[in-house]
C-alpha cells in the first residue's frame, strides 16, 4: 500500500499511563451510562458522569481565562482560505491548483505583520471578510502550516522518522489532534481533559459541571482521567420538562422526582434504595437533573450582540452565554468544544466554501465582539483546528487528503496581524515540503500549537505541559516562559 495512505511500518509505543481497573475505565469499557438505560435523565447524566465529585475550591473570578475550539470537521481545504498573494508566489498557486486557484483580485490582502506594512502579503478567501477585520485590528493571528507530527519532519527523513498512524485518515487524524498522541491509536484521554485534570480542583468550585464543555456531543478533546465533558446544546442543558416549576402540577411532579431520585446531600430523603450502586444512580440522576436547571438558569440571559442565525453561530452564542454565566455556575476556568462538518470537500471545493467560509468568520467575529461587549476578550481565546489539510493538486473538481493547513487564533491576548509559524514561500509542484500531489509536511506541530494554548491557559512548562502533551519536547524545551510560537 502506498504510504500516503499507510504507515503501519512504525510500532506503537507505551501508552499514557492508565489505570485499566479505574471507574472511569469501567464505565468506558461498560458504554458509560448510556448503556443502563435511554432515558433522556441518564443521557443527561452521561454528559455529567460524575464528574469533579471531590472538588470544593471556589473558582477565582480574577483569573478566569476560557478557551474555544472551532473543530471543521473533514479536513479544511486552508490554501484557499489563507493563500499566496505576492504576484510570483501566487504564480506558483495558480499552477499547481490549477481549476481549483481563487482569483488574485478577489482575495483579501493581509500583512505577514501589521507593524510592518511592507512585509510580504498573503491572501484570505473573499469570504473571509470579518477575519480580515479582526486580524489588521490586532485582533486575530494566522498559524501557518500546522499538522499532527511525533518528530520534527522533514523531506530528508521523511522515509525514516516516526509519523503519525493511519496518515492522512479522518478518524486517524482526528484523534491524533484531538489526543496529541499521533503515534497510538489507543489513546482515551485528550489534551484539553489532561488540562482540566491538572487544573479543576483550584479553577472550578462546581462539583456538578465540568469545566469542559462541549456543544453537541461527547469527543475525546475533552476527556481526561477525571473530568469529562458537559455536552449542552445550543438552547442549553436538557432537563425534565416541569420539574421545579411552580404550578400546582409542576410541583407534585417535582416532590415525586426528588422522591425517586434523592439529595446527595442526605441519604435520609426520598426513597430510600437497598442496593448501593441503584442508590448510587439514581442519587447522581438527581445530580444531573439539579446541573441542568443550575446551567440553564445561569444562561438565561440573552447576548448583547446579534449572531447570524447559523450552526455555529447558534453555539457559539451558547458558549458566549455560558461565559456571561461563569460567576453563577462558579468557574475560573472553561474549555469549550464546538464542532461544524461538511469539510470534506472532494468535489466541488470553490462552490462549497463561497457558501461555508462567510459563516465561519462571520460566527467567530460575533462571537469576539460579545466578548468584547463582556469585558472578557483578553480572558477568552478561540481557536480553529481540522483533521488535516488537503492536497494542492486537483482531483478533477476538488481536493483530497493531506497533512499540514493553516488555522486562525481569535482573543484580546491573541498577538495579532501577524502570522506565526512558516508560510511556505512557494507552493510550486515538488517544493521542500510536498510529499506528493501538494501534499505539505507541517512545518508547525500540533503540540507547539497546543502548548502556546496550554500555557496561556495555567499550565507551567515543566512536567504539568509533559502531561498533557506527552512528545512537547520533541518540539520545545522546558523551562521557557514564553510559548514556543509566540502568538500568547
Amino acid at each position: 500500500m502506498s504510504k500516503f495512505f499507510s504507515n503501519r511500518r512504525n510500532n506503537e509505543p507505551a501508552e499514557l499511563s492508565l489505570n485499566p481497573l479505574s471507574r472511569r475505565n469501567f464505565l468506558k469499557w461498560s458504554g458509560g451510562c448510556g448503556a443502563l438505560s435511554s432515558t433522556a435523565v441518564l443521557s443527561q447524566l452521561l454528559n455529567l458522569q460524575l464528574t469533579q465529585s471531590a472538588v470544593a475550591d471556589q473558582a477565582d473570578g480574577s483569573d478566569y481565562k476560557a478557551l474555544v475550539c472551532v473543530f471543521l470537521l473533514g479536513g479544511v481545504d486552508s490554501f484557499n482560505v489563507v493563500a499566496p498573494h505576492v504576484q510570483s508566489e501566487y504564480d506558483d498557486y495558480a499552477a499547481i491548483r490549477s481549476n481549483l486557484a481563487l482569483p488574485r483580485e478577489e482575495l483579501k490582502p493581509i500583512n505577514v505583520d501589521i507593524a510592518n506594512p511592507s512585509s510580504r502579503t498573503l491572501g484570505l478567501h473573499k469570504g473571509m471578510e470579518k477575519m480580515q477585520l479582526l486580524y489588521n485590528a490586532g485582533n486575530a493571528a494566522v498559524v501557518a502550516n500546522v499538522g499532527s507530527l511525533v518528530f520534527p519532519t522533514t523531506k530528508a527523513n521523511y522515509d525514516t522518522v516516526k509519523l503519525p498512524l493511519g496518515l492522512f485518515s479522518h478518524s486517524d487524524l482526528i484523534q491524533h489532534w484531538q489526543t496529541s498522541v499521533p503515534q497510538s491509536r489507543s489513546q482515551v484521554t485528550g489534551w484539553g481533559g489532561r488540562m482540566a485534570d491538572l487544573l479543576s480542583s483550584t479553577t472550578n468550585g462546581n462539583p456538578n459541571i465540568s469545566m469542559n464543555m462541549a456543544l453537541g456531543s461527547l469527543n475525546i478533546f475533552q476527556t481526561g482521567n477525571d473530568v469529562v465533558p458537559y455536552v449542552v446544546n445550543s438552547n442549553g442543558a436538557t432537563s425534565l420538562y416541569g420539574y421545579g416549576s411552580n404550578n400546582v402540577r409542576d410541583r407534585i411532579y417535582t416532590r415525586l422526582i426528588n422522591d425517586m431520585y434523592p439529595s446527595v446531600a442526605d441519604d435520609a430523603l426520598g426513597q430510600i434504595y437497598s442496593d448501593l450502586l441503584q442508590r448510587t444512580l439514581a442519587k447522581t440522576k438527581k445530580v444531573s437533573i439539579d446541573a441542568a436547571l443550575e446551567f440553564n438558569n445561569a444562561t438565561s440571559a440573552d447576548t448583547s450582540i446579534t449572531f447570524p442565525s447559523t450552526s455555529l453561530g447558534d453555539k457559539l452564542k451558547m458558549v458566549a452565554k455560558t461565559i456571561n454565566g461563569r460567576s453563577t455556575i462558579g468557574q475560573g476556568r472553561q474549555i469549550f468544544f464546538v464542532s461544524a462538518g461538511g469539510w470534506d470537500h472532494h468535489d466541488e471545493v470553490l462552490v462549497n466554501q463561497e457558501g461555508m467560509l462567510p459563516m465561519v468568520s462571520d460566527a467567530i467575529d460575533a462571537f469576539y465582539q460579545e466578548t468584547e461587549a463582556m469585558g472578557v476578550s483578553d480572558c477568552v481565546t478561540t481557536f480553529t483546528a481540522s483533521d488535516f489539510g488537503r492536497t494542492l493538486t486537483s482531483n478533477g473538481n476538488g481536493s483530497d487528503h493531506a497533512w499540514g493547513g493553516n488555522h486562525f487564533v481569535v482573543g484580546g491576548a491573541v498577538k495579532g496581524g501577524k502570522v506565526y509559524g512558516n508560510y511556505p514561500e512557494s507552493l510550486a509542484p515538488d517544493n521542500n515540503q510536498d510529499v506528493g500531489r501538494g501534499r505539505l509536511i507541517p512545518t508547525t506541530s500540533v503540540d507547539e500549537y497546543n502548548a502556546e494554548l496550554a500555557m496561556w491557559f495555567g499550565i507551567a512548562n515543566n512536567q504539568d505541559l509533559e502531561d498533557v502533551l506527552p512528545n512537547i519536547r520533541n518540539f520545545y524545551a522546558g523551562g521557557a516562559s514564553t510559548g514556543p510560537l509566540g502568538f500568547l
